[in-house]
């Protein structure tokens, strides 16, 4: 039995409807989706569905395609959030809003905490506030789709949204029964150093939220899953595994090999660190788009 765990699906694309269609059942293991499987609603649910008769259990975080509002008359922020994770349960996939699942595998009580964040423009330099970074970003040709898709509604802006998600799920990390690990799935990554772009490092300001960057030692984390990046890969820090699980758009996978190789085993996974050298033996050339 594994925990295996992808994110960035975008199903939007034709390419990748067909490889998640083509993609073999694993009826013993639990899927993490660690957002943006897509931003079409109905695709979305249609993708969490054919997912579901794959896998035991699915386990879904939104990313930022999936909140983003592309008509007038369709739901914004919070509404939306609120429809896709009524979808979720009709699918029988678990959200972000219900009770963290316990891992039945072999080894220590591990919990299974799905974790919707967002981001405060705080992954930009010091000192700059959230208008300011985006300025910045600007500056070098980056805008994010997020500051015309992706509206916080009921709250004034993104960053309250986040503050908002991040003290709610500070107290229920906290309230996770001792004696148990946890891995933590948010579609941005929890650590301002692994939000590194080569190709656009200004796109870091619409990445995370530095309110999480000990979430690692504050609580008994045993891994900690991302995607957003659409940059693969394993990093450790202070004894605790990062992984950066993005599959992508069709040009940033091998059609070929299908969906399956690009899954990532979070349970049982390694014991430890990887050995000097060994860290990046799942990084992929790097790819980025602005979105």
């Amino acid at each position: 039995m594994r925990l295996l765990a992808i994110s960035d699906l975008h199903v939007d694309y034709a390419a990748n409807r067909a490889a998640l269609d083509a993609l073999p059942p694993c009826p013993d293991d639990w899927l993490v989706l660690a957002g943006d499987v897509g931003h079409a609603t109905d695709q979305i649910e249609r993708a969490l569905r054919t997912l579901t008769t794959r896998f035991a259990k699915v386990i879904w975080v939104p990313g930022n395609h999936e909140l983003w509002t592309t008509s007038d008359d369709a739901p914004r922020g919070e509404a939306l959030y609120g429809e896709l994770v009524a979808r979720c349960r009709a699918c029988g996939v678990v959200t972000p809003e219900d009770p963290y699942p316990v891992w039945p595998g072999d080894g220590p009580p591990c919990v299974i905490a799905p974790l919707f964040l967002l981001y405060d423009y705080s992954f930009a330099p010091d000192g700059l506030s959230p208008e300011a970074a985006v300025d910045w970003a600007v500056e070098s040709g980056v805008l994010c789709a997020d500051e015309r898709l992706l509206h916080p509604d009921p709250y004034p802006t993104r960053e309250a949204w986040c503050e908002a998600r991040c003290r709610l799920t500070e107290a229920r990390l906290a309230a996770v029964p001792a004696g148990h690990e946890i891995v933590l799935v948010n579609h941005f990554p929890l650590r301002r150093d692994l939000a590194v772009l080569p190709a656009i490092p200004r796109f870091t300001v619409w990445c995370g939220t530095r309110r999480t960057e000990t979430w690692h030692t504050r609580f008994p984390v045993r891994a900690a899953v991302s995607g957003h990046l659409h940059i693969r890969a394993t990093h450790w820090r202070d004894g605790v595994r990062f992984e950066e699980v993005s599959f992508g758009y069709p040009r940033h996978w091998q059609a070929e090999q299908g969906l399956a190789p690009y899954l990532r085993e979070i349970l049982p996974g390694p014991a430890g660190p990887a050995p000097a050298g060994a860290a990046s033996r799942f990084r992929r050339r790097p790819w980025l788009a602005v979105d």
